[in-house]
């Protein structure tokens, strides 16, 4: 195993918390493996880069000799998770969990290492429980606690629906913890009142406190919101090699090294040098594409890393349709109709309103081969190849 100080700096590699920092050094100093814990509902069988932040760092505590329990929350997945929610969030059927759990496995392999991870589903010990085991387990917590929650507070307030149901969650996600005896449990920054809650239930049981680590969500190729599908600003970890190569040598130059820190394994000091050289006049597109190389690769392959430009259309002759143009997804999001201006920006083609209106006085934009002449509105159900310049070419569908 690394050495304490090594060990500590790899975890805290883009973390957002880590609670306590000093209970963890006491794990670490215990010489043992530790059962890292994450859980997952299978509610999303497509993942994207965002999602991976989490798993990244559940591969850093595999290479560093510890215990990775991928917890598949086939239970919960048919409560449906609120947090973040403002509204009761449906359940899933039984048959929807258990085909979201396969696809889920067959992609969180492509980063973690199958023979070093453990993967559980939490109706194992959750199916067993009685109604008076049930009753026990609310018991251990206040209404008045679980309304300190942001979500659940804000929805009290707006005199919103909370269903008695969705306060079991974060009490089941507890107990898994007491069934699991996790040393550390891993989630994003919107699960920390559930990782909490672990601490608590695991304290009740008479067990060690789970450690807890929060991981940043992750922008999107705008820059500027979350990475997410329905916003059409993502990297499916499915994409073609030139879907991945095209995108992420689109995202904006100052997101470069969050990607970096978050989403590679390279040290950080060689991440460093690389800054250093862009500050001193390196161009930020040949360190996008050292990144691109490597999610590339652990998503596909080293020849499909090699050889990606060539079907990325990279850089194309303008109203040339090169082949295996990138799909983007652009959502309506409730409107009628989108600006051109718009489209251009939220499908990662430009980097802002004012790159959108460059490009467009110019006429350097196609749609179909077909230079633009004037504006455009899309409406939802449109599907057509839009160039932006030289380097920038995808096939957009507009979707509610």
């Amino acid at each position: 195993m690394a050495s304490i100080d090594d060990a500590l700096a790899l975890i805290k590699r883009g973390v957002d918390e880590l609670l306590p920092e000093e209970e963890l050094i006491t794990k670490l100093k215990e010489g043992r493996p530790l059962r890292i814990k994450a859980g997952f509902d299978p509610t999303a069988p497509d993942l994207h880069l965002g999602h991976t932040v989490l798993i990244n760092k559940l591969r850093q505590f595999q290479d560093l000799g510890h215990e990775v329990i991928f917890l598949i929350g086939d239970f919960t997945g048919m409560i449906g998770d609120p947090s973040g929610k403002s509204a009761t969030r449906p359940p899933l059927t039984e048959e929807q969990v258990a085909a979201n759990a396969i696809t889920y496995k067959e992609q969180v392999f492509k980063i973690l290492d199958p023979e070093k991870t453990r993967v559980a589903f939490n109706s194992e010990w959750m199916s067993k429980l009685t109604a008076a085991d049930m009753i026990r387990l609310a018991g251990q917590y206040t209404v008045a606690r679980m309304l300190e929650r942001d979500d659940f507070s804000k929805r009290y307030e707006a005199e919103q629906s909370i269903a008695i149901h969705e306060f079991l969650y974060p009490l089941i996600q507890g107990y898994d913890s007491v069934a699991l005896e996790a040393d550390v449990e891993l989630g994003g920054t919107d699960q920390k009142f559930n990782l909490l809650m672990g601490r608590v239930l695991q304290k009740a049981h008479d067990q060690p406190a789970q450690v807890i680590l929060t991981m940043p969500i992750l922008e999107g190729l705008d820059g500027v919101q979350k990475m997410s599908k329905s916003l059409g600003n993502y990297i499916g970890v499915n994409d073609s090699p030139g879907e991945m190569y095209t995108k992420l040598l689109s995202i904006p130059d100052q997101l470069l090294w969050r990607y970096f820190e978050l989403l590679s394994f390279r040290p950080m000091e060689e991440v460093a040098e690389y800054r250093e050289a862009v500050a001193a006049g390196a161009n930020p597109q040949d360190y996008k594409k050292v990144l691109a190389e490597e999610i590339i690769t652990r998503f596909h392959d080293e020849e499909a890393a090699a050889t990606a430009h060539k079907s990325a259309g990279n850089r194309v002759a303008l109203g040339e349709i090169p082949e295996n143009v990138p799909t983007v997804e652009v959502s309506l999001d409730g409107q009628d109709a989108l600006p051109v201006a718009a489209v251009l920006r939220l499908a990662g083609l430009v980097k802002n309103g004012a790159a959108a209106r460059d490009v467009l006085g110019r006429g350097a934009v196609y749609i179909n081969g077909e230079q633009l002449e004037g504006g455009k509105d899309f409406v939802l159900g449109e599907d057509c190849v839009i160039q932006a310049g030289k380097k920038k070419i995808a096939r957009v569908l507009v979707k509610e």
